[in-house]
């Protein structure tokens, strides 16, 4: 974290209430989407240490000033009157500088009104905030203390969760009931320090996420599990928020020992739910690898010991709950703690031995390319491109375009790479095709692209004008044969259609022999084309439309 961003708690809870009062609903999503996409540009803390001013992109560039004492004061170029989305996205990212969590500031609105709501049940006006010194906590309407969350195991956390909300209204299916859910367990929160509010944040949507999907594989119907479109849609946004929050660094300070066991029970937890999830729903593999990626990898809290000892955890779960096991995320929880301890061969073995039966894609195997990538580490990365491309044999061209990102990475930083690049993806062929085209075009490599469309019986005319300008200029001599026999394929199709086709091909193969400076050539070849078609005259008039015969 920038020394020079940071908030107490007393600010941050500040600028969560100055959030839900300053910013309706839509702006505060709209908001989170800008800075999810990067847009936020060159923010800067003034010296006064409560003014941000920023540059965020939209149509065009905005300059947002933002008082952080006084959210009514703050001014965005826009034409927007008051709040906008570009303060919104300026604030979140700025929450993201000082280490604090972005959900809790894109549901503050949601917050404040659940606590209101709460306070009018209680039968006062919003009454103190839940949680802090001066509130009590009523009986219908459980809180939790600091002393609480850091003594009592998470499992518990979840029965305080499920006091507070009651036993009915619990099974939640669309965003607006996991939102509204979200938000009232959020306002039973104390304010903490910013590693036990990462925490408490990141169960508050656990807790969310179960009570999706507990229903939805209870309600498993013999041609497979069903889940609704909306529901879908709110599982994935829950996950998205899971997976941003688990992205930011835990802020486990010198004196923050205390939530150690509560991080390794959330560990427990994760692990439990990801090895018996039922494949279609993919919610808590993706989120067990964000903790061992992020808040429990090296360059956290992680260690060698911890690794080995999370790796015994896994072993001994196939023998535990047999068939039951999910084993893609089994498998590939594995290959991330081998590939943490450096064991790449045994890692990659488990792949080859594993992987056809698992239908292995290529996102799965992102997050182990990308600890390789952060890491710089180039000649790992290289062996693991090479040995697991053939086990994404199968995978749809646009899931491999991640897959060929890395190979280009690797090839920039080792050039002596690019032969066992080439050789893989053509044993990848023809799935990696998409992939095989844009690295030929990359490296300029025009003999095996021209070669590659002509196998494939590709039209030139259906290529861009644009994709076809570099041959044109750095080696046009190849397009002949291209071009030549695409015409014959044309008129052989004998309609009208065809010979269009045909004597349109026929004016860029005129200009290609200009270019070359082989107008002889081309005067034998076109004498010589029309004379062997001469009884076609339907032809013979899209060649005189065209120029192509006087």
């Amino acid at each position: 974290m920038d020394m020079d961003y940071m908030l107490d708690d007393g600010a941050w809870r500040q600028l969560l209430d100055g959030v839900a009062a300053r910013f309706d609903e839509l702006t505060i999503i709209r908001g989170f989407q800008y800075y999810k996409q990067g847009r936020v540009e060159e923010l800067a803390l003034r010296d006064d240490g409560v003014h941000v001013d920023a540059r965020v992109k939209d149509n065009r560039m905005y300059d947002v000033a933002m008082d952080l004492d006084d959210l009514a004061a703050s001014e965005c170029a826009c034409s927007a009157n008051g709040a906008c989305t570009h303060m919104a996205a300026t604030l979140m990212r700025y929450a993201e500088l000082c280490g604090r969590p972005i959900q809790a500031l894109a549901n503050a609105r949601s917050a404040l009104k659940n606590l209101a709501a709460s306070g009018k049940q209680d039968g006062g006006s919003g009454g103190p905030r839940a949680g802090s010194e001066k509130a009590s906590p009523q009986p219908d309407r459980p809180t939790v203390t600091e002393k609480e969350l850091t003594e009592l195991p998470v499992n518990k956390w979840h029965e305080r969760f499920q006091e507070r909300r009651g036993a009915v209204h619990l099974h939640v299916r669309t965003a607006q009931e996991a939102s509204d859910l979200l938000a009232d367990l959020q306002a039973m929160r104390p304010m903490l320090p910013l590693a036990l509010e990462q925490l408490f944040t990141l169960h508050a949507l656990l807790f969310v996420l179960e009570r999706m999907v507990k229903p939805a594989q209870t309600d498993s119907r013999p041609s497979g599990l069903f889940i609704g479109y909306h529901t879908k849609l709110a599982l994935e946004g829950l996950c998205s928020q899971a997976r941003t929050l688990l992205g930011d660094k835990l802020a486990l300070a010198d004196d923050s020992s205390a939530y150690w066991d509560r991080l390794m029970e959330t560990a427990d937890f994760l692990r439990e739910r990801m090895l018996t999830e039922d494949k279609k729903l993919g919610c808590f593999a993706p989120l067990y690898t964000s903790l061992w990626l992020h808040w429990l990898g090296p360059g956290s809290a992680g260690s060698a010991a911890l690794y080995e000892k999370e790796l015994l955890q896994l072993r001994s779960a196939e023998a535990e709950l047999g068939l039951t096991l999910s084993r893609l995320p089994w498998t590939i929880g594995q290959c991330l703690l081998l590939l943490y301890l450096a064991r790449d061969a045994e890692a990659l073995a488990m792949l080859t031995r594993e992987g056809i039966k698992l239908m292995l894609k290529p996102e799965h195997l992102a997050p182990l390319f990308g600890v390789l990538e952060g890491a710089e580490q180039w000649t790992r990365l290289r062996d693991w491109l090479a040995e697991t491309g053939t086990l994404l044999v199968g995978s749809r061209s646009e899931d491999l375009a991640s897959y060929g990102d890395y190979w280009a990475n690797v090839v920039a930083r080792l050039p002596e790479a690019e032969p066992l690049m080439w050789r893989t993806l053509q044993e990848m062929m023809p799935f990696s095709r998409t992939i095989y085209e844009e690295a030929l075009t990359a490296h300029g490599r025009w003999e095996r692209w021209i070669d590659l469309q002509m196998c494939m019986g590709e039209e030139p005319l259906s290529f861009r004008v644009t994709a076809l300008k570099p041959i044109e200029k750095e080696a046009p001599e190849l397009l002949l044969p291209f071009y030549h026999q695409a015409v014959e394929r044309y008129v052989l199709q004998k309609n009208r259609d065809g010979y269009k086709a045909a004597a349109k091909l026929l004016k860029r193969l005129a200009k290609l022999y200009l270019r070359l400076k082989k107008d002889e050539r081309w005067e034998q070849f076109i004498s010589s084309f029309a004379s062997r078609n001469s009884r076609l005259r339907a032809l013979q008039e899209e060649l005189r439309k065209g120029g192509l015969l006087s």
